[in-house]
């Protein structure tokens, strides 16, 4: 079926903002005393496309709750105020592409970052007006097939289809009954989907041939 709505993924699919979470994430926990030495990108990108709070569950397993808790609440301050400022790197093609298919289909984010992130990409990006909507993990603390099934419900979708990077995406998509679109230039991989795309611009032709 043709599909009527894109949703996105936004780590590893539309942009590499790991260096700003690094910075970010290294702010807060040398002030907390809970580390002494910078966090690289190599640190933690095996993270990402986790849900925010569980990546500090993994990460330091010895601590708390509560301690867990509050590096997540002073993360989200930290990266609110450094991620408009200083960004990510935004994939090739990326911005051109969500402005072509925003022509032709009604498009979504999905992520499972921390609340304000999506909107934190969409200042640095200038792209707000091409998406009718979003749903951050740390707006509800839901599973990304939940959110998925929130949007399908919202907007009465016949036929969405999720594009994403990593296996996970997958895994959710499949929960959701959600066609799983594989953008292989990310941070995963998986050997399963529906279609996979070496490239942005190699996805926006596909879709807008459609």
């Amino acid at each position: 079926m043709k599909p009527d709505s894109l949703i996105f993924d936004m780590d590893g699919t539309l942009w590499d903002a790991v260096d700003t979470y690094a910075y970010s994430w290294t702010q807060v926990l040398q002030e907390m005393g809970i580390i002494d030495k910078p966090l690289t990108k190599q640190d933690i990108q095996g993270y990402m496309g986790m849900e925010a709070k569980q990546i500090y569950k993994v990460m330091f397993p010895e601590l708390p709750e509560e301690t867990i808790e509050q590096i997540y609440q002073n993360i989200i301050v930290k990266t609110d105020e450094l991620l408009p400022k200083m960004g990510g790197n935004i994939y090739l093609d990326v911005l051109e592409g969500i402005e072509q298919l925003s022509r032709k289909y009604k498009l979504f984010m999905l992520s499972n970052c921390q609340k304000g992130s999506i909107r934190d990409f969409m200042i640095y990006t200038q792209t707000k007006q091409y998406f009718c909507d979003y749903i951050e993990y740390g707006s509800n603390h839901q599973p990304k097939h939940i959110n998925m099934k929130t949007l399908i419900d919202r907007y009465n979708l016949k036929a969405p289809m999720y594009i994403g990077d990593t296996d996970s995406d997958r895994k959710q998509s499949d929960l959701a009954y959600v066609p799983f679109v594989f953008a292989s230039w990310g941070f995963g991989t998986t050997d399963s989907y529906a279609h996979k795309f070496d490239s942005m611009k190699e996805l926006t032709e596909y879709f807008m041939s459609l």
